[in-house]
C-alpha cells in the first residue's frame, strides 16, 4: 500500500509468516489471508503484497501458465506485488531451520539461478514505472569458513552476484523495469553489521565484481559500477541493526557516504535485555526460557560495561552461560510484534525502528517497507493471538509513527 502523503513509498508484510513450500501452498496462504487485510487496511486502494518464494515454488511458478494465472488473480483483487524475499532457499516453516537458511550461499550456482528465477517473476508482477527489490542472504554463515577461506568466497560471491546483476540489467533492457537485489546483513554471517557491509561492497563486490562483467560481458570499468550499483543494494532490516548495537542514524549515512543505496527496509524488533539491577539474572534467565526453541537462530550479542561485544551462536548458549558482573545488555535476534516494547522483564528494540524510520522515509531512492515478523508460530503461547488481527496491529503501528 502506498504511504499517505508518500505516494512513491509502499509498505507491505513478508508473506514468510505464513508455512507454504510448494506453489500451491503459497498460493493457498495468500489467497486466504492477503485479501482479509486489504479489506481490514486498504479497502479502496491497492494493497501490496510481499511475496516470500521458495526456489521450489519458483520454479514452479515459471511453469505452465501460472504466472499468468497469478498477475490475473492480482489484478482482479486490486493487489500488487514490488518486493520480493528471495533469503530461504528451502524451507522455513514446521522442522529444524538454524543455520540450514543460509544454504546455499552466494558461492553457489544454485543461490544464483534461484535469484535469476525471482528476477524474471518480479519482471512479470511489478506494476509499470515501480522498482522492483529481492532481499537476499547475507553472503554466508561465518562458522562455515576459516579466515583463511575468506578471500576466495568473497571473490567468487562478487562474480555471481555481478552475473545476476547482469541478468538484472537485461531484464531492464527489455522490460522496462528495474529489480535489484538487496543484500540484508544478518549477525554471524558474513555481513553483520555496517563496518563488513561497506568493505564487501568497496573491496570486493565493486572490484571483483565488476572485473567479472569487463571480462564475460564487455563492460567498462564505469558501467560496470553503474550496473552494481544499481541492481545491488542493501536491505536494511532495523531487528539485525538493532541487535549489533548499531546507531540507525550513522550506519544509514555511513551506507549511502560509500554510495551503497538501501533497496529495502524490513521492519522488525528485536528483544532487548538490561541487566541493570532492577531484576535478578536468574530472574531474566527465567524470563527468557519460552524463547528458546528449535526452529531458527536467535543470535545474542552481549554489551559488556567496557563496550565490548560478546557473541552467542543461539539463545540456548548464552542462556547456559554465566551473566558476570561485566554482562551490561543482550540483544537478541528474535522477531517480536513491533507494536510492543516490553514484554514483563523484557523489552523490544522498537525505539530503533523510529530512529530508522525517521531517516529512511527521507531517503528518496527507498521506496520499499516491509514488516518481517515470522515468528508468530514459536513465540511463547501469552503472545500469540488471532495472525490477522496480529498483523493488523503492526501495519497500524507502523503508521502511526509515518502519520
Amino acid at each position: 500500500m502506498k504511504l499517505g502523503n508518500r505516494p512513491n513509498k509502499h509498505l507491505t508484510y513478508c508473506s514468510n509468516i505464513h508455512p507454504g513450500e510448494t506453489w500451491e501452498e503459497v498460493f493457498k496462504q495468500i489467497k486466504t489471508n492477503i485479501p482479509k487485510l486489504k479489506a481490514r487496511l486498504s479497502p479502496d486502494n491497492s494493497f501490496g503484497v510481499g511475496l516470500r518464494l521458495s526456489a521450489q515454488a519458483a520454479e514452479q511458478l515459471l511453469q505452465e501458465d501460472r504466472l499468468s494465472k497469478f498477475t490475473a488473480w492480482l489484478d482482479e483483487h486490486d493487489l500488487y506485488v514490488f518486493t520480493l524475499n528471495g533469503f530461504p532457499y528451502g524451507n522455513f516453516h514446521g522442522e529444524q531451520v538454524k543455520d540450514e537458511v543460509y544454504k546455499p550461499d552466494w558461492t553457489s550456482e544454485k543461490r544464483v539461478r534461484y535469484t535469476q528465477n525471482l528476477g524474471h517473476i518480479l519482471a512479470d508482477l511489478l506494476p509499470e514505472n515501480m522498482d522492483g527489490g529481492i532481499s537476499t542472504s547475507p553472503i554466508s554463515y561465518k562458522p562455515w569458513y576459516s579466515n583463511s577461506q575468506i578471500d576466495e568466497l568473497f571473490r567468487l560471491s562478487s562474480r555471481h552476484l555481478a552475473e545476476t546483476a547482469y541478468t538484472l540489467a537485461e531484464i531492464r533492457e527489455e522490460t522496462g523495469k528495474n529489480i535489484h537485489i538487496d543484500i540484508e546483513p544478518e549477525p554471524d554471517c558474513l555481513l553483520e553489521n555496517t563496518e563488513e557491509t561497506i568493505d564487501f561492497f568497496e573491496h570486493w563486490l565493486f572490484k571483483a565484481g565488476a572485473a567479472h562483467l569487463a571480462v564475460e560481458h564487455s563492460y567498462s570499468h564505469e558501467d560496470a559500477l553503474e550496473l552494481l550499483r544499481n541492481h545491488i543494494r542493501v536491505c536494511y532490516d532495523t531487528c539485525h541493526f538493532a541487535v549489533e548495537y548499531e546507531n540507525p542514524k550513522d550506519a544509514i549515512h555511513q551506507i549511502k557516504e560509500a554510495g551503497i543505496k538501501i533497496g529495502k527496509v524490513q521492519i522488525s524488533a528485536a528483544l532487548k535485555v538490561a541487566f541493570d539491577g532492577e531484576h535478578t539474572p536468574e530472574s531474566i534467565v527465567d524470563e527468557l526460557r519460552p524463547f528458546e526453541e528449535d526452529t531458527y537462530l536467535h543470535q545474542v550479542i552481549e554489551r559488556q560495561t567496557d563496550g565490548s561485544l560478546k557473541h552467542y551462536s543461539d539463545l540456548g548458549d548464552a542462556l547456559n552461560d554465566s551473566i558476570t558482573d561485566q554482562t551490561e545488555e543482550w540483544r537478541i535476534h528474535y522477531h517480536v510484534p513491533i507494536f510492543v516494547d516490553q514484554f514483563s522483564k523484557l523489552n523490544s528494540t522498537q525505539d530503533d525502528i523510529v530512529k530508522s524510520l525517521d531517516v529512511l522515509l527521507d531517503d528518496e531512492e527507498c521506496t520499499h517497507f516491509e514488516i518481517e515478523t515470522y515468528t508468530w508460530d514459536v513465540l511463547p503461547s501469552d503472545l500469540k493471538e488471532n495472525l490477522i488481527d496480529s498483523i493488523e496491529r503492526e501495519f497500524r503501528w507502523v503508521l502511526d509513527q509515518i502519520s
